[in-house]
């Protein structure tokens, strides 16, 4: 079995439909043994991880169509990748409301890192975790989180590489405030 982020078009969903999400996908793909483990809303795609032969993917992607047209597969592999290329991709995951691979790209940066940066880019992949419990509905964790995330950034410097910290410092207290997660570019 071969683990893939599915990206399949939202017509019509909110995070509000999660949950029922992962039971239809569930039930479109009962017959062939391939595992739904989430479903998570963003404006323009409902996300699903899932696991299935590689050979029957694009069964998978056809069975799960009437949900949505395939917008783009990624084969889920440990990558091992350069820092500037991981801190570019967890960016364009982040601004396209693909947080859980921007979760993972940050991670992959993290493990390179030391010190002060190593909590820097924790408190990024906290607030990406943040945002996709929000896209399966689960606000309340979302809302956790955000603490978590304000504390590992902590007093780090104002920018790192291209991301504003102290723009996402504002949102995360903004949001605290508020009690509402907002998505926001970073």
């Amino acid at each position: 079995m071969a683990r893939y982020m599915l990206h399949l078009k939202n017509r019509e969903f909110s995070p509000l439909d999660s949950r029922k999400l992962v039971y239809e996908a569930r039930d479109l793909c009962s017959d062939m043994g391939a595992s739904v483990r989430v479903a998570r809303v963003a404006s323009d795609f409902v996300e699903f991880d899932v696991e299935v032969e590689k050979n029957k993917l694009d069964l998978l992607v056809e069975k799960l169509s009437p949900i949505g047209a395939l917008d783009n597969a990624r084969h889920i592999a440990e990558e091992n990748i350069e820092k500037e290329k991981g801190i570019e991709d967890g960016i364009f995951y982040f601004n396209n409301e693909r947080f859980w691979e921007c979760h993972e790209a940050f991670e992959g940066v993290w493990k390179q890192c030391y010190g002060r940066e190593k909590e820097l880019v924790q408190g990024i992949i906290l607030l990406a975790v943040a945002f996709a419990h929000c896209q399966k509905n689960d606000y309340q964790i979302g809302l956790g989180m955000l603490d978590r995330a304000m504390e590992k950034l902590g007093t780090s410097p104002a920018m790192y590489h291209a991301i504003d910290v102290d723009r996402i410092r504002k949102k995360i207290t903004d949001m605290q405030e508020s009690k509402t997660l907002t998505i926001f570019e970073i």
